[in-house]
């Protein structure tokens, strides 16, 4: 066995970051975490925007603390998708990037349909229809003087990168979240962008693949040293399917934390009707990878009910869901009533109360009813998927911080009556130390990357246990044969 490599993996979400020594000494990857910070978004007088500034100082004592503790071969960042920073001529950035639940983006969906329509959009780009994403936040951007003034456009691991190396590349795993990338291609839609009226001049460059040194760490960012940096899956959700533990294409994996995306991993994109009609999007992984999935709320519904709850924690929350009587109400927790923060308590018990339904009368029931709600979503959009692919799906593997939720993970097995392995939890983490691993010659294919990732990790199971007449309720008071954008 060969003596270890550490890696530097900077995982940053909407709710918290963290940098994570990853050890690979060949056969398996350990993890340290040896820096953890909270992620706060600024509500300013313009809208919410992210403190990128605070974010990136903390990325840089994590990074130092990693350097103390091992000698470093590489540093790699991903982060949640579509939000940006738009850069001048110089590749200085024209304000804070906004937070995606900012509400600028109302109306701006039917903005950009007037000029493209939703189906040329979608055959194109492939994506799923949502106000968050890049194109709908851009559009919003109309008549600032950043946009007008922008020559390049950087997301957030992009930004970082180049703030640490003075390089800018545009890493293709996350661009491919803007719906303003060729779902086919790869490179930039540069005839759509045109036709939404939005400038040439940030997408003029190529995007960089996952895998590939960008260049060292700037020398005054003296106490981490000359580490190279690397691209990898700098889309989160596309880190952690890098290191879920699948075999074959019979199953589907369920990337759970504050969004769930639950998807297929496939050799190329579908833009078929169906796959629009079920608005599932196509988004990019490594090895030129599509990964067709769909987004749905995720536990930021638990995360906000916990904030107005505080103080209080995540495993007491759980135990009281899982005391909590079965038969709670059921929602969809793809409201658009729920994107934004605020009362998350209130508006589930408005919309439960809403369809008829006795709104949940404790915190248990609140968090049964939330995870059964997710659990029943899933159902939905894994039906969506085999109608668009025709794909047989016999298991899902859930991955992310969710895999650690028991009772999600159970009620998710009953309800789509398949099959769950939870694992690993740390999903993210691994994959982009795999991805490092893999730009500095140390391991090869995807396959490979996979075979580290089983091997470094104990997965949980959960078998069937009947939901059946879960889904049916949730159709019923949903009333959703089938998704809708």
């Amino acid at each position: 066995m060969s003596e270890a490599v550490g890696y530097a993996a900077v995982d940053l979400g909407a709710e918290s970051g963290r940098v994570v020594l990853g050890r690979f000494d060949g056969e398996r990857v350990d993890l340290e975490v040896v820096h953890r910070f909270a992620n706060r978004p600024v509500a300013l007088p313009d809208g919410l925007r992210w403190n990128l500034l605070a974010l990136f100082s903390e990325l840089l004592h994590g990074v130092a603390l990693a350097a103390e503790r091992s000698d470093l071969d590489g540093l790699g960042i991903d982060a949640w998708g579509v939000d940006y920073a738009l850069l001048d001529e110089r590749d200085r950035v024209l304000g804070l990037p906004f937070h995606y639940r900012d509400s600028r983006t109302e109306g701006m969906v039917a903005r950009a349909h007037a000029r493209v329509s939703r189906d040329e959009l979608y055959a194109i780009a492939g994506i799923q229809t949502m106000p968050i994403n890049t194109v709908f936040q851009l559009m919003a951007d109309e008549g600032s003087a950043a946009l007008a003034a922008a020559a390049r456009l950087a997301f957030v691991p992009d930004l970082f990168a180049l703030w640490l190396t003075g390089v800018l590349a545009n890493e293709a795993t996350i661009a491919s979240t803007s719906g303003l990338l060729d779902a086919r291609t790869g490179s930039w839609a540069r005839e759509l962008v045109a036709r939404l009226g939005l400038p040439a001049a940030p997408f003029t460059g190529d995007t960089m693949e996952p895998g590939t040194t960008i260049a060292p760490v700037l020398a005054h960012h003296e106490p981490i040293g000359a580490i190279p940096v690397h691209t990898v899956a700098g889309h989160d959700t596309a880190s952690a399917f890098v290191a879920a533990p699948i075999r074959d294409s019979g199953a589907a994996i369920l990337s759970s934390g504050t969004w769930s995306l639950l998807g297929l991993e496939l050799g190329a994109p579908v833009l078929s009707s169906e796959a629009a009609g079920h608005n599932l999007t196509n988004e990019r992984g490594v090895d030129g990878t599509i990964r067709l999935l769909r987004n749905v709320m995720g536990l930021w519904l638990l995360q906000e009910c916990k904030r107005r709850w505080e103080p209080c924690d995540y495993d007491e929350l759980l135990r009281a869901g899982s005391a909590a009587r079965q038969d709670v109400a059921l929602f969809d927790p793809d409201d658009e009533a729920f994107l934004a923060p605020g009362d998350m308590p209130g508006r589930i018990a408005e919309a439960c109360a809403a369809t008829g339904q006795r709104p949940p009368d404790t915190r248990g029931e609140l968090v049964r009813s939330i995870l059964a709600s997710l659990a029943c979503k899933y159902r939905v959009v894994l039906e969506g998927l085999r109608e668009a692919t025709g794909r047989r799906v016999d298991r899902v593997h859930v991955i992310g911080g969710g895999a650690r939720n028991a009772l999600l993970c159970q009620l998710t097995a009953d309800v789509l009556e398949l099959p769950v392995r939870a694992g690993p939890v740390e999903a993210t983490a691994v994959g982009n130390v795999l991805v490092q691993a893999r730009a500095v010659g140390e391991l090869g294919s995807l396959a490979d990357m996979r075979a580290v990732a089983a091997a470094s990790v104990k997965c949980v199971d959960y078998e069937p246990r009947g939901g059946a007449g879960l889904y049916d309720r949730f159709l019923a008071v949903t009333n959703q044969g089938a998704l809708t954008p």
